[in-house]
């Protein structure tokens, strides 16, 4: 396929409301979700366009309880970003599979790997001085 990169160019905007922006995720959801026998077909991943499917929709439902408007803004123009340069091939299959598929939970930490870090997670938190 041969790269247009006007082909899926927007204009970045701003939702007017909650309605307009959730029109606008459920518009950029369905985008990726129709794309992912492509996206495999065009980077000849080793997975199914199921599993893909599967990874986009928990990339959405990650950021769900997002009720900040203009946050909501940013992921949208971000993930728009993102699904132009994977549609375009403006990324290798190391980044499709690693930043676009793989999940980006940090592993949680045990108390005995933060002690050995000598990291106190209560130290962080400011007491009440009264002042």
């Amino acid at each position: 396929m041969t790269t247009i990169p006007a082909r899926l160019a927007s204009l970045t905007r701003t939702s007017s409301g909650p309605a307009e922006s959730r029109k606008r995720a459920l518009k950029l959801y369905r985008d990726w979700y129709r794309s992912a026998p492509e996206i495999c077909g065009i980077y000849a991943l080793s997975v199914s366009p199921a599993y893909v499917r599967h990874a986009i929709r928990q990339r959405f439902e990650k950021n769900r309880n997002v009720t900040d408007q203009r946050a909501i803004d940013v992921l949208l123009l971000k993930s728009r970003q993102d699904y132009q340069e994977t549609m375009n091939c403006w990324k290798q299959i190391d980044h499709v599979m690693g930043i676009t598929l793989n999940s980006q939970e940090r592993p949680k930490k045990t108390f005995l790997e933060k002690f050995y870090e000598g990291k106190d997670e209560q130290a962080v938190i400011p007491a009440a001085s009264g002042i």
